[in-house]
């Protein structure tokens, strides 16, 4: 890893936003490094991965699943995910909801809203969200506890264009607070931004920024 881009990324962070680093297709040995240095947050996109890493790795790392999640690969990552930040489904809600039953576990999970140009990109619109918030058997999860949104932007050097989805997301987090969270002080959660438009996404309200190749490198991903 590049303890001097780390460090420097640390400095840059106002308090209130959270660094995860991205360690996805890294060794254990990269996640160690990092976690000598002081590092807690680490972000996998495959549950797999997640698995294996986490039984190699300290108890004390706070595992955030970032990635698409199948719901076949749920149960992998369940009995101790810190918080899955890509609810991008009701169904998927519901699945993660009922594995956590079985481990009698309540998992904080954040909802991803598809915010860019790319077609490629998941998440909920905002009536698809609204509606799941309304379905009554949303209203019976116990097992689940929502703390946010999460969101990606377009890949693209128009740096307005980003600020106007980070702000678009930033605006489905607070209609959200308002219409359906107002009394729940764990819903603060707004999680955007990457290596190459996380400073953006601080200024749009980001809480927590994933950051992997800016810190750990160029990934291989020919080698998964």
């Amino acid at each position: 890893m590049n303890q001097e881009v780390y460090q420097q990324i640390l400095k840059s962070l106002p308090a209130s936003v959270r660094l995860i680093a991205v360690s996805k297709l890294k060794p254990a040995s990269e996640v160690e490094a990092a976690y000598a240095l002081g590092q807690r947050d680490f972000g996998e996109n495959w549950a797999q991965e997640l698995k294996e890493k986490h039984l190699q790795l300290p108890e004390d790392i706070r595992w955030h699943f970032i990635g698409h999640l199948q719901t076949n690969k749920i149960k992998f990552i369940i009995p101790y995910v810190h918080l899955i930040h890509s609810i991008d489904s009701f169904h998927l809600l519901q699945e993660v909801n009922k594995q956590a039953e079985k481990c009698g576990r309540v998992v904080k999970c954040l909802l991803q809203f598809h915010i860019a140009t790319e077609e490629t990109k998941f998440g909920f619109a905002m009536d698809e969200c609204q509606e799941m918030m309304r379905h009554p058997a949303y209203q019976r999860m116990r097992n689940v506890e929502i703390c946010g949104v999460m969101g990606m932007a377009s890949l693209t050097s128009d740096s307005a264009q980003v600020h106007r989805e980070f702000h678009q997301l930033h605006d489905y987090f607070v209609q959200l607070k308002e219409n359906y969270f107002i009394d729940q002080e764990s819903f603060k959660e707004i999680s955007m931004g990457m290596s190459g438009d996380y400073p953006i996404a601080i200024e749009e309200g980001s809480t927590m920024i994933r950051v992997g190749s800016a810190i750990f490198g160029a990934r291989d991903y020919g080698a998964r």
